[in-house]
Parts: structure tokens; sequence; C-alpha cells
């Protein structure tokens, strides 16, 4: 299992992946997000002891990158129709024992029952409902369970997807109810998921395990399979770290051989990542606008905003930023404290913000007007939320792989902007 070592997070930068950032932003324009397909190889074989990696698309669902899992033998995890059309877009097989594509839910809306109805697509079932609503229209299925254990943890509250706050799984008393359910419609529990949120630390994933090997013998010997879910921390700050995979992989590894010990049958042990696989890849290169001085305060203003990354304005959550200078060296610049914000007509439109909404600085070359700013470890959670508020049109995406970088979205127009608007008589 490889071991990792954070990452150097400078303060000024000229390339990304060898590629200059003026060339890019020149050829490609600004904002851009810019993926290095490098990273996300290397992460896919970080995690290569598990038995199945399922990519969780939520985080970053280009289908170039997708493409590129899939070819990889990286499966995925759909959390909507769209997501599941983007996966067949990208290659994926729907339906069939290979389970390449797995819907995960707390609900069926109708259009997302109709699909997996139609192309037989495994679920991952996150509430009682569902098993009685796709027994109903496909009797003896197999499903599995998202289960929530009854605790959870997060680097964010709102990341949190465990415990009686949340929304997410199956509560950990309500297995009987669901093991009645599936024998209604002769529907079969072969396979048990829990996710407690981003960020999951070792002492978290050591109760993780307890839970799920005490629910998977409530089930019993149908159990085939059992997912570690996802939330494998990356690092924002250089006092972070990754989390140990080798431990990791062992606390999962234990708990399966345990129960296909018990149950006389290989279990099988996958994995779903999502923000680990693609965050690092990412980066969203932005030009500085105007630099100016309210109070004490220097603020450092972006044609980038929270349109284009919601992170720091919906979790407070902190990105390495770095500065391109469009002449000479940001190197050779004396640091100064900033502020580093948007153009939207929101006080909330600030990337260097902690949850809560208290705006900090960050120390950074000075900035003039026309260089560039990158905010790093952006492939996760970036473009998926990016939004038209403030009717600003959504950035390009740039795939750089083979030393080639290749447009795999273009930047939308006013056009894309009103598609499907009307002015009635």
């Amino acid at each position: 299992m490889t071991t990792l070592s954070v990452p150097d997070f400078a303060t000024h930068r000229n390339d990304i992946a060898g590629h200059p950032i003026k060339d890019l932003a020149s050829k490609f324009g600004t904002p851009l997000y810019v993926y290095d397909i490098a990273v996300i190889q290397q992460r896919i074989a970080d995690l290569a002891a598990f038995d199945v990696i399922r990519y969780a698309q939520k985080a970053c669902s280009n289908i170039a990158i997708l493409d590129r899992m899939r070819r990889k033998g990286v499966v995925v995890d759909a959390v909507s129709v769209g997501e599941i059309q983007r996966a067949i877009a990208a290659g994926y097989t729907p339906g069939g024992d290979s389970h390449e594509i797995v819907y995960t839910a707390d609900i069926f809306d109708r259009a997302a029952l109709d699909l997996v109805v139609e192309h037989g697509i495994a679920v991952n079932c996150g509430s009682p409902d569902m098993i009685s609503q796709l027994g109903e229209r496909r009797p003896g299925a197999d499903v599995t369970l998202r289960i929530n254990p009854g605790f959870g943890h997060g680097h964010s509250q709102k990341t949190n997807t465990g415990g009686q706050q949340s929304k997410h799984g199956i509560w950990h008393s309500q297995i009987d109810e669901c093991l009645r359910r599936a024998d209604q419609h002769g529907v079969t529990v072969t396979g048990l998921h829990m996710h407690i949120g981003s960020g999951t630390d070792l002492e978290h994933l050591s109760q993780v395990c307890e839970a799920m090997e005490r629910v998977a013998g409530e089930v019993g010997r149908t159990i085939r399979s059992i997912s570690a879910g996802g939330g494998l921390p990356v690092p924002y700050k250089s006092d972070e770290t990754y989390v140990d995979l080798a431990k990791y992989f062992e606390l999962w590894d234990a708990t399966r051989n345990r129960l296909s010990e018990k149950f006389g049958h290989r279990v099988q042990l996958e994995i779903e990542p999502g923000r680990y696989l693609s965050a690092e890849s990412g980066s969203l290169i932005a030009e500085v606008r105007s630099v100016k001085k309210v109070g004490d305060n220097l603020f450092v203003l972006l044609d980038a905003g929270f349109n284009d990354l919601a992170r720091p304005v919906m979790y407070g959550a902190y990105h390495p930023i770095s500065v391109c200078a469009a002449e000479g060296d940001a190197a050779d610049r004396e640091h100064v404290d900033a502020i580093i914000g948007g153009p939207l007509c929101e006080s909330g439109d600030i990337f260097t913000q902690r949850e809560g909404g208290f705006v900090d600085s960050r120390s950074l070359p000075i900035c003039r007007v026309g260089d560039f700013v990158v905010i790093e470890n952006a492939g996760a959670y970036g473009f998926v939320m990016a939004s038209n508020y403030n009717s600003k049109c959504r950035p390009a995406e740039v795939m750089l792989e083979g030393g080639e970088a290749k447009l795999i979205r273009q930047r939308e127009t006013f056009q894309d902007l009103i598609r499907g608007e009307t002015i009635p008589e």
C-alpha cells in the first residue's frame, strides 16, 4: 500500500503538471478548471488492495474523467438519473452481474425508478421504502442497504452523513423491517454499505467496522459484499495528513475475513472514494481583476466566484492558493496578507473564509491586475457544484494528459444560459 507524503503547498506557481498557467489561461480563458489525469491515476493505484474501487462521481462527473476512471477498472456510484446517464455516456454498461453502475440514494424519484428498472441497475437502498418500491416493479431483485450506524463524522457538520441528524441511510435498528419488506417481494439483501462522512479518521473507522460486522450478522449469509464507503481525507493544509491507507485496509480486510468465515463464502470488499480520487487533480485558474484597500484589509478580486467554487461559502472550506505573475515571477515578490474574493453581488463571495462566514486573509505574493490566482485541490465538489448565479456562465474544463491540454467542456455562453426560457404572449 502506498505511503503518502503531504504535498508542498507553495504560494507561487508558474505551471500545472508542466503546462504554463499563462498559456492555459491564454488558450482557454478564465475562470478555468484544469485536471491532471496523472494524479487521478496515482490515487486509483493507492487503493489497489480493495476488490472494487467504486467512484462516487458526484465529486467530479465530467464524462471524460469518468471514461479515464473506467479505463483503469474503476466502477461508479450514481445518485441521480443524470449520473446514471453520465455513466452510460462514458462507456459503463448498465445492469448485469458486474454492477458497473450502482444507484445509491435515499429515495427513488419516479424517473430514477423507471430507469433502474429499465436497465436492471443495481440499487443501494437508503430507506426501507426503496425496498418496497423496487420490489413492486422488479420482484426478485438483489439489493444492498446503506446503513446509518447511529453516529457520524465529517470535516463539517454539512458533510456528516451519520447519526440522528443525517437524512442518509437506513437506521441501524430497522434491519428487521427491511428484511420483512424484502421477503414480501422476494428481494434479497446481498450487500451492506456504510459511510459516515467526509474526512473519516481511523478511530471512527474502527467503530464503522464494528457496526458493519454487527449488521451483517443480523442480515445473514446472503451478504456477498460490503462497502467501506468513502470519506478518505486529502490534505488541504501543510499540517493535515492522509489517512494511513495500510491500516485503513487492514481494518476493513479483517472485518471482511471474519464475515467470510462466518458465512462460508468470500465476501467482496468495496471502497467508494469520491474526493480522494479527484480533489488533488483539479485547479481553478482565475484572473486578478482588482486589488483594493478597504480599511485595513487588502482585497484581491478575481473573475471567479462562488458560482464557480462553492466549497468555501458552503463549508468554510480551506483551499491552497497560489499566485502566477503575468509579468516576471511571483516568487520574487513580497508577501502581504490578502483576502481573496470574487465578482458576485454577495458579501459571502470570499474564497478565504472559515465556516460561519468569518473572513480570513492569506499571506500571498503581492498581486497585480492581470496576474493569475490558482485555487488548488479543487477537483472535487468544484465544477459539479457550479451555478449560474448572477447569470454567470459556467467555466470551461481542461484535462492534462500525456503532455497535452485537452478541452473536455466548452465554456458556457449566454445562449446556453437562457436555453429553455421563454417569454409568453
